[in-house]
């Protein structure tokens, strides 16, 4: 029974959560819960505090319907993007509304990162002017492996078994939950972006560093290991240049931030530096040198998405990062031209290549949805319920005794 509960109230909280305001008539709709139980559920969230009555709307002749929503102030989330040199940590209502932020610089040092991350969840709880216990928890988007213990593994930068989720709960009580920052980037985008309302999706992020969250039947994929979704590191050219892995010809040495600015400056005699891809991108016009780069580089990008269509069939490709968003609106017919190249007929023609829709701060706002996420499935309930009480036995009756 208390299973059943459970599941009930997850319906019933997800639906509203994504699904914005509704009447208890509409959820029972949405939900196929029985009327009646619509109604005692939603008066638990009530009295919770976890739902709210946020308005009214007329009914076909009958008296208006109360519309609920899940209440922003119930509890407050916290979301961290670790990128190779900096550390961006936010705060949000349940409305996903941002309410703080903090930034730090970095040298990839894992000790400090964890110094850092918890420096910022103190100072948007600060600045929020809320208590700990309010923060439901506090995720962090990361690059690299990243297993269900928050163990990181980041061949690129040199992490190797950090223990980040071990290091950050030593240090707070506030709940952490540790992910690889293209899956978190890809849940916001899936939640309130340019994914939403799909079924099958690959979100990729590009970078310093090339990720792809996969999203198989409204599920992100992880793999048997946790390490789903390193497009990046997928061979490109055999034996071509060397990424930052360590192996030659991935896919990120000819598409991420790094390799494009290393073949503009060689094609440019321009210094390699942080703002030599934005200005070639930005510029009006292009120079033909650079221009020269970017198409190469757009043949690279939709062989890529062409192995993506072949092997996931996804509904939908979304393009994203730093990178991937500044190139991508520059370049995403000849992206598309590229892919249908390279990818199969019939799965191309059915899948859409579109740019992300949310901005810089995507990677946190995803992270921040993974408290979110386990709220969802627990329905609002905590982990370990109080026990039902037991019916006390029934006292037996005189009559009720065996007769020798």
């Amino acid at each position: 029974m208390r299973d059943v509960r459970r599941a009930n109230r997850s319906s019933l909280l997800t639906d509203l959560f994504h699904g914005g305001l509704q009447s208890r008539q509409q959820l029972a709709g949405t939900t196929a819960l029985s009327q009646a139980s619509v109604s005692n559920l939603i008066g638990e969230m009530l009295e919770e505090g976890l739902v709210e009555e946020a308005g009214l709307v007329g009914s076909d002749g009958g008296r208006p319907r109360v519309l609920l929503r899940v209440r922003p102030g119930f509890r407050y989330l916290v979301g961290a993007d670790v990128a190779e040199t900096k550390i961006l940590v936010e705060l949000y209502d349940l409305a996903m509304t941002r309410l703080a932020a903090a930034e730090f610089d970095h040298d990839d040092n894992p000790a400090q990162v964890a110094a850092l991350l918890i420096e910022g969840l103190n100072a948007v709880i600060t600045e929020a002017e809320i208590e700990p216990s309010q923060v439901l928890g506090f995720g962090v988007g990361v690059p690299g492996v990243v297993d269900q213990d928050g163990v990181v593994d980041a061949q690129s930068t040199g992490w190797e078994a950090v223990p980040l989720g071990t290091m950050l709960r030593a240090a707070t009580d506030v709940p952490i939950f540790v992910e690889n920052g293209a899956k978190t980037f890809g849940q916001a985008e899936m939640w309130f972006g340019a994914g939403r309302g799909a079924r099958h999706a690959v979100i990729i992020m590009i970078g310093t560093g090339v990720g792809a969250a996969v999203v198989m039947d409204g599920r992100g994929y992880r793999g048997a290991n946790s390490n789903a979704g390193e497009w990046g590191h997928t061979t490109l050219v055999y034996d071509g240049k060397l990424c930052r892995c360590g192996a030659k010809g991935c896919l990120e040495a000819y598409v991420g931030a790094e390799g494009i600015t290393q073949r503009l400056s060689e094609a440019t005699g321009e210094p390699q530096n942080e703002t030599l891809l934005a200005r070639a991108l930005t510029a009006d016009p292009i120079a033909p040198e650079a221009v020269t780069v970017f198409t190469e580089t757009a043949g690279y990008l939709g062989a890529g998405i062409a192995d993506l269509i072949n092997l996931f069939s996804p509904e939908r490709i979304v393009i994203g990062g730093i990178a991937g968003s500044i190139f991508g609106e520059r370049f995403l017919p000849e992206i598309r031209d590229a892919a249908a190249r390279h990818a199969l007929r019939r799965p191309y023609s059915q899948t859409s290549i579109d740019l992300c829709s949310l901005g810089i701060d995507a990677v946190a706002m995803g992270a921040a949805t993974l408290p979110v996420a386990q709220l969802l499935a627990d329905g609002g309930l905590p982990e370990v319920e109080e026990p039902m009480m037991a019916m006390p036995p029934r006292p037996r009756r005189p009559q009720d005794r065996t007769r020798r």
